[in-house]
Parts: C-alpha cells; structure tokens; sequence
C-alpha cells in the first residue's frame, strides 16, 4: 500500500528533499568536476580533441534525449522505483569511467552515467512536488533546490582541481559513490512510492527520431562530416511530421505556436552552448596553453561559479517583481561582453582580466535560468506545464552538447564571436518575448483561464506596480 502525502511527518519530508537534493549535487556538480579533467584525460588515455568532446556531449546528449521519457515512465511505473534505478545506474557508471582503460571505454561508461542521470533530477522534482502539496512549503523546497545548483556548481571546480591534483582524474568520478550510497540508503528509507493517476502515453518512434536528430547534428560538427546532417535533416522532418499526428506525442508541437515557449526553447539552447563551449574551452586553455595546475583553474572558475551562485536567486526575485524582459536583457549584454573579451584571448593575457571575464559570464549566465522557465511555462495550463518545463530543460542540454561541439569546429575568435551571437540572440529575444504579440501568441495556445479570485494560478501578463516595474499576476 502506498504511503499518501498527508501522512509523512515535517522531519520525513525534509529527509525526502535531501535524498532529492543529493541526486541534484552529483549531476550537477560532474559537469564542472568533468571539465576541469578534460586536459589530464587527455594526457593520460592521449585522446584527440574530438573524444575529448564526446566525453561531455554524449552525457548530455544522452541526457537531453532521455529526459522526458524518464519522467513519463517514473509517474507511470513508481518514481522511487525509478529514482533507485537511476542512482544504481549513475553509481555503476561512474564506477566504470574511474577504471576506464582507454578514451572509447571511457566515453561508453559515461553513457552509462548519463542514462542513470536522466532518472535523477527529473524524477527527483516530481518526488519534491507530490511531497511538498502547500504552495509556501513547496515554494520553499524548490528554493532549496536551486540553492543546491548555485552550490554544487561553486564547489565543482575546487573540488575537482584538488582531487585531480592529489588523486588523479578517476577520482573526479570517485566522488559520485559515497553520495550515491547515501542517496540510496535514504530513499529505500523515507521516500514513499508514488505513481501517476494518470500516465502519459509512450511515444517511442517520437523518441528515436529526437534521438536521430540531436546525435546526428553534434556527431557531424564534432567529426566534420557535413553529409551527416542531411540525415539530421530528414529526421527532423520525419520527427515533426509523427508528432503532429501522434496522439501522445513526445513532444507537443503545438507549444511551438507560442512565442514565448519558442523564444524559451532558443534561449535554452544559446545560452547554454554558451556555458558548454566556455567550460570546455576555458580548461583547455588554463591547463594546456597556461600550464596551470587543476587546483588553479578551479580557483579561476571561483568568481563564474560566484556569479551564478548568488545572482541565481537574484534573477528568480526580479523575475516575479518585473516579469523576464530586464533578467533575460542583462544576461545577453554580460554574455556578450564577456565572449567578446574572449576573442582578444592571448596566451599572456592578465589574470585579472580573465578573473573580470569569469564574473561577467558567470553573472550573466546566472541570470537566465529563472526566466527560461518562467518563459516556458507562463501561460500553460497546469496540464501542460510540466511537459513545457521538460523541454526547456531538454533545451538546456541540447545546449550543452552544441556548444562544446562548437569548440573542435571553431576555433579562437571565431568560437568567442559565435557564443557572442548566441549572446545577442538571448537580448533580443528577451524583449521579443515580452510583446503584446507574443502574449496573444501565447493566448492562442493556452487561452486565459476564466477562474477569479487568488485560487487561479496562471501567470500572465506583468502589469505595472506604482514603483513603475509590473509584477506577475496570478
């Protein structure tokens, strides 16, 4: 018999959210732990750069593909029965990348990883969500579990730089065991199993094609075969044209009619490559070209990880007080001052001009988290919100995956004038998204709802407060 929600006492619940938020820190923190090995995997398996690559896109990649139909088969098949599978699989991944002979088993073992990762946060907010029912209480775990992103990445870097430095790059996934132990002993203990009343259909022809499409496009930039994106191109047609004739799609084409979801999605996926070609791209340089230790560029990481560390919550604040335009404009502008800096890029340039460069990516990048979701989900019904969150957070990883392919197909300035771009996109958007057209875009999808008093939940449109900014109303 399961246990309902009502039952589980304040202590439970808090132990619940830690066993959730445990899952978060490894996923969250092997990113940046990962990066900052790059270069000694390099000179210990002597691998090419385009392994080097694939060490990280086909974790993320794997992620991004995974994502959706981990949570349609969590609510569907018992989400602690998922969340326990998905830790046993990231810890078993982890454990074959620590003792991997060569690049190619190591890049298979991080597939491993990947496939128990895409059971993890997802799963890991549904449990938060059916545990926490009140709005402040709720409101209250989701803030801890943002903190626990700005945490995890702050600590990656440091982290990382000295267990490489002291133990080697095995131990950067070392890390993962203990956690994953305690995670696991934790939620065979508290978590209670919940299902869905409602499942969401399987879509699996819609899953291979998504699949088709992202592994094709990173493999033809990362390996320089153009011919292969005529595949990606073809399986992208054959992907639109089954889910507008699916009745269960796996992802539904009709959130694509509202601007703001689109705008949602390319923001996703801009400033993200943004945050995959700098992490990778930045490693390489500190420790190849500078010949700094791992330690050291994790200290150079510090004021990016600072930055998103507290401007993180900042942006979430300015967010529900003035809506997503001013958060979105200041982390395009920062992102771009910072990947423009980044052209001038020389193998002497000062470390207080790399320090200065860090704070203003970590700052801008920071301050678009909040918004994308907001962005995505605004205007949604309840419904619906929680596919359109997974496809911004698929956006995310797509991202991911984009921008470190970038970095073997672009190089020097010409990468840094790229994520620039990319930069611009997200300022533009940001005030394309916040348009009186764009809200009837959005209106058309998910017309208002008709419900009055303070019971109705759906965002819309921010309207002016007497300070002379707009507030959401809800």
């Amino acid at each position: 018999m399961l246990t309902t929600v009502d039952e589980l006492s304040s202590r439970r619940k808090t132990i619940i959210l830690i066993t959730c938020c445990l899952s978060l820190l490894i996923s969250s923190m092997d990113a940046t732990i990962v990066n900052v090995a790059i270069p000694a995997i390099r000179d210990d398996l002597g691998a090419p750069l385009s392994r080097l690559q694939w060490i990280v896109d086909v974790y993320t990649l794997t992620l991004a593909s995974l994502l959706m139909l981990s949570g349609a088969a969590a609510d569907r098949f018992g989400r602690k029965r998922v969340f326990r599978i998905g830790l046993l699989t990231f810890a078993l991944g982890s454990l074959l990348c620590s003792v991997a002979p060569t690049i190619e088993v190591l890049i298979g073992a991080r597939f491993v990883q990947a496939v128990g990762g895409s059971m993890l946060n997802p799963v890991a907010m549904s449990i938060i969500t059916t545990t926490f029912t009140g709005r402040i209480e709720r409101a209250r775990a989701v803030g801890v579990w943002g903190a626990v992103v700005g945490i995890s990445t702050a600590l990656g870097p440091m982290v990382g730089g000295v267990l490489i430095d002291s133990l080697g790059w095995q131990s950067v996934f070392w890390i993962n065991l203990p956690i994953v132990a305690v995670a696991l002993a934790l939620t065979t203990a508290y978590v209670p199993e919940s299902k869905s009343a409602r499942p969401r259909g399987m879509d699996p022809i819609g899953q291979a094609l998504a699949i088709a499409v992202l592994f094709t496009l990173v493999y033809g930039l990362i390996e320089r075969e153009p011919a292969v994106f005529v595949v990606s191109a073809l399986a992208l047609a054959g992907f639109v044209w089954h889910e507008a004739r699916h009745p269960s799609p796996f992802i539904d084409l009709r959130f694509f009619r509202s601007f703001p979801f689109s705008s949602a999605t390319v923001i996703a996926v801009c400033s993200f490559a943004g945050l995959g070609a700098f992490l990778f791209d930045m490693s390489l340089y500190l420790q190849g070209t500078r010949h700094f230790s791992a330690v050291h560029t994790g200290l150079l990481y510090l004021p990016m990880a600072l930055g998103m560390l507290f401007f993180s919550p900042l942006s979430g604040r300015l967010v529900g007080r003035y809506g997503t335009r001013p958060s979105l404009l200041a982390s395009g502008i920062l992102m771009s001052v910072a990947a423009i800096g980044l052209t001038l890029l020389h193998p002497d340039t000062p470390i207080w001009q790399l320090v200065i460069t860090f704070a203003l990516f970590g700052i801008g990048f920071g301050m678009v988290n909040a918004p994308i979701t907001t962005t995505a989900v605004s205007g949604m019904p309840l419904d619906r919100a929680g596919a359109a969150a997974a496809v911004a957070s698929t956006s995310r990883q797509v991202g991911v995956s984009l921008g470190v392919a970038l970095c073997g197909a672009l190089t020097g300035a010409g990468l840094w004038w790229t994520i620039a771009g990319f930069a611009a996109a997200v300022t533009a958007l940001g005030v394309a998204a916040n348009t009186d057209w764009a809200y009837r875009s959005r209106d058309r999808v998910a017309p208002p709802a008709r419900t009055e008093g303070p019971r109705s939940c759906r965002m819309t449109r921010p309207r002016p407060t007497r300070s002379g900014g707009s507030s959401p109303t809800w």
